[in-house]
């Protein structure tokens, strides 16, 4: 059984909400088990990491880039990198803002950097935006056309759950990409 944590940072519920959803598509997959981790959490027992094949991280955008609790979490990873311990994971990342860009791809890109350095493997975002196969945009799989990973939009001071139905969807069908791409991975040669 393959071990995926989404390890994520979330202030107001929306990046809990999206990650709650990447959980469910990829606890879709037979033979991945996948959990959710709170970036604080794994800040603080960062060695836990060691355990998982991969990772999907979240962190919301602020200011164009990861929120601090993100960042602290992935300072608190410094031991694992210098004895190379998350060598050859997978790793996908996602993060919310309230405007449909908010500089989303900062983060995305922060968090590919972060993999890079520990020789992980990135799992980028295939989906096809559907609006252009006459979806409506509010409901179309990838309406913000992210291929670096995953990117959804909620309205500033909205509930946690105040998403567009696109946006939902797109988080199912992303888990299931990354725990289909990690089972792949895991698979015997």
């Amino acid at each position: 059984m393959s071990q995926l944590a989404i390890v994520y940072h979330s202030a107001h519920g929306h990046t809990e909400f999206i990650a709650r959803h990447v959980l469910a598509g990829a606890s879709e997959i037979e033979g991945v088990d996948a959990r959710l981790i709170r970036a604080e959490d794994a800040a603080r027992a960062p060695d836990t990491l060691v355990g998982y094949d991969g990772f999907v991280f979240g962190s919301p955008t602020y200011l164009g880039g990861v929120s601090a609790p993100f960042k602290g979490f992935m300072d608190a990873t410094g031991r694992l990198w210098r004895t190379q311990q998350l060598k050859g994971r997978l790793a996908a990342g996602f993060t919310v803002s309230s405007l449909p860009s908010g500089d989303k791809q900062s983060t995305l890109l922060s968090m590919f950097v972060f993999s890079m350095q520990h020789g992980m493997l990135w799992v980028g975002n295939p989906i096809l935006p559907e609006q252009h196969a006459g979806v409506p945009y509010d409901e179309a799989a990838n309406r913000l056309g992210s291929w670096t990973g995953l990117m959804a939009q909620a309205g500033h001071s909205a509930p946690a759950d105040a998403f567009v139905p696109g946006d939902v969807k797109t988080a199912r069908l992303f888990g299931r990409h990354v725990a289909r791409s990690l089972d792949r991975v895991q698979q015997p040669a």
